[in-house]
């Protein structure tokens, strides 16, 4: 691998696996108005927020951490208008006082805070606008979370960011990545470039999957899946990776280190990994390695399918976290890349219909797809490359599955916020 594409690789990793505190679009909503009111610099009498369909499908049901157990774009703004420190980005509401809390809760039986549809075609999209007694503030984040596209005080545009060759506004180029490299990179790499990385992903996300596992979030989906299935690794991996997400949707107020803007993704992709190769006493040199590998095969899928979809993430996460066993177990390239295509023949989407507690759900089910698709490489076993959206090479079939999330499932995107916003036909 040469010097330059060596170091994307590094950069992409420091990028994508940065700490996130709830859900990360209500997060990049308090976000959002967290910043404008340190630029407003006047207490806001009235929030609006347009947002596109897809943040308002993944704030609609999602607790917020750090509100009292409310939910929604409403107490999203409120919230971060109140107690937000944007320096701290998506931990933007790690520190909240009680007294915002209460607060935020009054305000909700208010006509303080609206929220409206935005008429957009980029699905991670929206704008805040505060209104102060003096002065207007607008501020517009689009393509990754905390991505801020244009900042207006009054009427005078004081930011605009005008950067157009960089992936979703201000990442590196992601076109490097592809699974032979990706493979080479985690086989060679420097682990002291990743360690710190890698490290608090693995402290991080095994904490809230600890914390899950109490059975004090949603329905305890960790416990349930952890005592009535047989008591096997893979019951225990299932159980405790869909109880972190379970964690997180429901108002869990422990930071996760996300991937691909996306904490249920960093969740799905690390935790299996982290379960099982403690059980079986691997050493850390190989879990960092074989997690190097998984995250970076969950944003390579990621890349071609966009940040929000009505394409479930949990399945590129759970394909990368397959493909991850199989790199742990010392397979092959091929094996590895054969655990890829028989999951996304097996998987090639379930629907998002949201960020909620059922994401745990669908996590598990999408593991045991995953897992199985593994056993299967390990044993040579792969479907032939004619079948349905497969192709003979790994980096077409990949693109095939990001042609039916980005392009395929638009419609079905839109149908599903109709549902959720009882709109009928």
């Amino acid at each position: 691998m040469n010097t330059d594409c060596y170091n994307k690789y590094v950069q992409i990793l420091k990028e994508e696996l940065v700490p996130a505190m709830g859900c990360t679009e209500p997060i990049a909503i308090a976000y959002g108005t967290a910043y404008a009111r340190e630029v407003l610099k006047e207490k806001a009498n009235r929030i609006e927020v347009l947002a596109s369909g897809n943040m308002i499908k993944n704030t609609k049901c999602v607790i917020v951490p750090n509100t009292g157990n409310l939910v929604g774009i409403e107490a999203s703004a409120i919230i971060g208008l109140l107690a937000g420190d944007s320096s701290k980005e998506l931990e933007v509401i790690s520190v909240v006082e009680e007294d915002a809390i209460k607060e935020t809760a009054k305000l909700l039986e208010t006509d303080f805070c609206s929220v409206d549809l935005l008429d957009t075609t980029n699905v991670l999209h929206f704008i805040i606008k505060l209104y102060g007694e003096n002065h207007t503030c607008t501020v517009e984040i689009t393509n990754a979370h905390t991505h801020i596209q244009k900042v207006v005080l009054d009427d005078e545009v004081v930011y605009e960011d005008n950067e157009t060759n960089k992936y979703l506004g201000k990442f590196t180029d992601r076109s490097c990545l592809n699974i032979d490299d990706i493979y080479e990179f985690a086989n060679t790499c420097n682990l002291d470039d990743v360690r710190d990385l890698i490290t608090r992903q693995i402290d991080c996300n095994i904490a809230i999957a600890n914390e899950g596992m109490t059975g004090n979030y949603g329905i305890g989906i960790g416990q349930c899946i952890f005592n009535e299935y047989t008591n096997d690794i893979i019951s225990k991996v299932k159980a405790y990776t869909a109880a972190a997400s379970e964690a997180r949707m429901s108002g869990c107020c422990l930071p996760v280190v996300t991937n691909s803007g996306s904490g249920n993704q960093g969740i799905t992709c690390s935790v299996p990994l982290i379960i099982y190769a403690r059980n079986f006493n691997y050493n850390e040199e190989k879990l960092l390695r074989t997690l190097v590998f998984s995250n970076l095969t969950a944003i390579h899928q990621k890349t071609s399918i966009g940040r929000l979809s009505a394409f479930c993430g949990a399945v590129s996460a759970a394909c990368a976290a397959g493909a991850g066993f199989t790199y742990l177990k010392d397979g092959n390239l091929t094996q590895i890349k054969d655990t890829i295509t028989n999951t996304l023949a097996d998987i090639p989407g379930i629907v998002c219909d949201g960020a909620k507690a059922t994401c745990a759900a669908k996590i598990a089910t999408s593991l045991d797809a995953a897992i199985m698709s593994h056993q299967m490489a390990m044993n040579n076993k792969v479907y032939d490359g004619r079948m349905g959206i497969l192709k003979h090479d790994i980096e077409n079939t990949i693109q095939s599955i990001g042609r039916i999330g980005k392009y395929g499932m638009k419609s079905t995107d839109k149908e599903i916020l109709d549902i959720m916003l009882d709109k009928e036909r």
